[in-house]
């Protein structure tokens, strides 16, 4: 992890969104946020209720990316 990387929380999927974003409930803080890409990466599916890690912006912590399914 280096320094440009935000914190990883928890949360849970509350809504989809347009355009590939969720809504992400984290300790009672709704969060807008999008499946993270990468190579590693093959079609995921999220569905609302599933449980997710979540890398919050460093600026925005209303923002995130989803980084994998917990």
């Amino acid at each position: 992890m280096n320094a440009d990387a935000g914190r990883r929380v928890e949360g849970v999927v509350r809504a989809q969104l347009p355009s590939g974003l969720y809504q992400v409930e984290v300790d009672g803080t709704r969060i807008t946020a999008h499946a993270g890409g990468g190579h590693d990466r093959n079609f995921v599916r999220l569905l609302v209720g599933d449980r997710v890690v979540v890398e919050l912006a460093p600026r925005d912590l209303t923002r995130g990316r989803i980084v994998r399914k917990a």
